[in-house]
């Protein structure tokens, strides 16, 4: 389905600044819908002239849907639908006064014109919003229906107006409430003149014992949420609807989310909304997942620590051996849990099980032109990126690099300058690695499958074994050779 922006762009005149309106606008328009119990339609006019186009759509959560079928990216001509015809001349609500049968059930037409405030007095008006209300189970309405409603016809003037959404708006948080959440409507003076059953029950949650309508709202949730501490201002304001803004509350353990809405009609300010949303075992599931990050946190950076340890010991034991070949033996183990401690290090700072790999290869890279003979002159370069890689493949991955790369410097350049390079291709779902040097090259009888160097068998092992991938080792062209991997990789993160 075409976004706004694209329909915008391909069929109007609107301009970036219509366009940032439009999805504001279009970001919050649910609450109208809800409060509506109707279905919305967003047309703007075609850059012609002759008709119009539906760039947006949103359906109540409140009420029966009057399309089932989405009109996003349907163009009428000018006349087909007088009612947006009239609301876009004459800059004004339009209701249709007889309901319309033409989709076998009673639908009640209303239209909205959208203005954007700007220079001119009068504004610049966009579009027009189609408000259609599905009456098939029309009876007497509650209190709650008719408070919706009342809601809905202001927060449409609102629009009419160019004062909804609010320019300069705060974010508005991750999941803001919804209509059904629970809905305080206030006076001028912050005093409730209605509140929902759902906001009810949760100012009951907070230790409210009195009725709320009647009551000044920032003046009893902060007698219940903060006693004879000092209240935080930003409470204050939103509690009595003064600015349009989000704020948390909590008491007794219970946390509700409140969000303001003030309602601004003719020029003035006729009072608010204030939606309420019980956010507690959302914030418990999310100071649990906190917890258990830092605790996985906590575990990398001690197995790092650890495992620095055990490197540190095998690097002194190794200091007293007098035999070379059992000297060499222990160096290369240092070297190798040096390769898992880096990764445990990277994972004891990142936010998730996924850490940026290339750091880890730079380091063993760094780390293996390091150790390399001081007349060899060999220094390790990287070409291309691995990118971020889950903890499952950076390990085993980091030890397979630290072999190769040590091999290449211990088995193919023998006391002489050399160029050893680590060429990397990620494609979405695989990671080719090619280690290339320029070295002696390989025995003349080298088989892999028969290989008994330690280091290959690690590499054979992981890479096929554990990372379920592909490894070749050949000649390299022109001297030298070429080592290559391919691993299968699993979907992105989010």
């Amino acid at each position: 389905m075409p976004t706004l922006s694209d329909l915008a762009v391909r069929h109007t005149e609107l301009d970036a600044a219509d366009i940032d309106w439009m999805h504001a606008l279009v970001s919050d328009w649910q609450l109208l819908a809800d409060l509506s119990f109707a279905d919305l339609i967003l047309w703007v006019p075609l850059g012609d002239g002759n008709g119009w186009i539906a760039v947006a759509q949103m359906r109540p959560t409140t009420g029966p849907t009057v399309y089932h079928d989405d009109v996003v990216g349907t163009v009428v001509a000018k006349g087909e639908r007088p009612l947006i015809d009239t609301a876009w001349n004459e800059q004004r609500i339009c209701r249709e006064g007889d309901p319309d049968w033409s989709s076998g059930v009673p639908v009640r037409e209303e239209t909205i014109p959208v203005r954007r405030p700007s220079d001119t007095p009068s504004g610049r008006f966009l579009g027009v919003i189609q408000r259609s209300t599905n009456l098939s189970s029309a009876r007497t309405p509650s209190r709650l229906e008719l408070t919706y409603l009342q809601s809905a016809s202001d927060l449409a003037q609102m629009v009419a107006e160019g004062r909804f959404p609010f320019s300069g708006d705060e974010p508005i948080l991750v999941r803001s409430p919804r209509v059904g959440d629970g809905l305080l409507r206030l006076d001028r003076a912050g005093r409730v003149t209605y509140a929902s059953p759902n906001a009810l029950s949760a100012y009951r949650r907070l230790g409210l014992n009195a009725d709320l309508v009647g009551a000044d709202l920032g003046k009893v949730t902060a007698a219940l949420c903060y006693g004879d501490e000092p209240v935080d201002e930003s409470l204050m304001i939103v509690a009595s609807g003064r600015a349009p803004r989000e704020t948390e509350v909590e008491s007794g353990g219970t946390i509700v989310q409140l969000r303001a809405i003030p309602l601004i009609v003719g020029g003035g300010r006729i009072g608010a909304l204030v939606l309420i949303r019980d956010v507690t075992e959302l914030r418990r599931r999310e100071r649990e997942l906190m917890t258990k990050d830092a605790t996985i946190r906590e575990i990398h950076h001690r197995v790092k620590n650890n495992l620095q340890t055990v490197a540190a010991l095998l690097r002194l034991q190794a200091r007293r051996l007098r035999v070379p070949e059992g000297r060499e033996a222990l160096e290369e183990a240092v070297r190798r849990v040096g390769s898992i401690a880096i990764v445990h290090e990277t994972l004891a700072h990142a936010p998730e099980e996924f850490v940026d790999f290339d750091d880890i290869a730079d380091r063993v890279i760094a780390m293996t032109g390091e150790v390399s003979a001081p007349e060899a002159q060999v220094t390790p370069r990287r070409i291309g990126t691995f990118g971020v890689l889950p903890a499952a493949i950076a390990t085993p991955l980091a030890m397979v690099l630290t072999e190769l790369l040590q091999n290449a410097v211990q088995h193919g350049f023998a006391h002489r300058p050399g160029k050893l390079q680590v060429i990397v291709s990620r494609l979405p779902e695989r990671l080719d690695v090619l280690v290339s040097d320029d070295g002696k090259g390989l025995p003349e009888d080298f088989d892999l499958d028969s290989a008994t160097s330690l280091g290959l068998q690690i590499v054979r092992t992981l890479v096929v074994g554990e990372l379920a991938g592909r490894l070749s080792i050949e000649p390299r062209p022109g001297g030298g050779t070429e080592v290559s991997i391919s691993v299968p990789l699993p979907a992105p993160p989010a």
